[in-house]
């Protein structure tokens, strides 16, 4: 359990359970959202074909996604710690469209 809570870098096993279970619910809302929105838009595979289809619900995914991580981690108390992925991953994303 110790190499998990370092990969992770968490305290306890507590917290290591929480971190799993707001990434768990994130995952599966995430998707639900993002067929709730297509469903909205009227975007299906019959309409757009498979590849647009699919390409435009991962590239809706990943926001949703990044937006209910902060919110799910909110509501379990690690704010902080889903905060400071999410910084990582702008950082990242920012340096794969703004080269220096």
């Amino acid at each position: 359990m110790e190499k998990i809570r370092s990969f992770f870098k968490v305290d306890s096993n507590f917290q290591l359970l929480i971190i799993n279970i707001v990434f768990a619910l994130t995952g599966t809302s995430s998707l639900f959202f993002a067929d709730y929105i297509l469903n909205i838009l009227l975007i299906n595979q019959d309409n757009y074909g498979n590849f647009l289809y699919w390409l435009t619900r991962i590239i809706l995914i990943l926001p949703i996604y990044q937006l209910l991580l902060i919110i799910f981690g909110s509501l379990f108390g690690q704010y902080e710690y889903f905060w400071r992925m999410e910084k990582k991953t702008i950082r990242r994303i920012s340096e794969i469209f703004i080269k220096k």
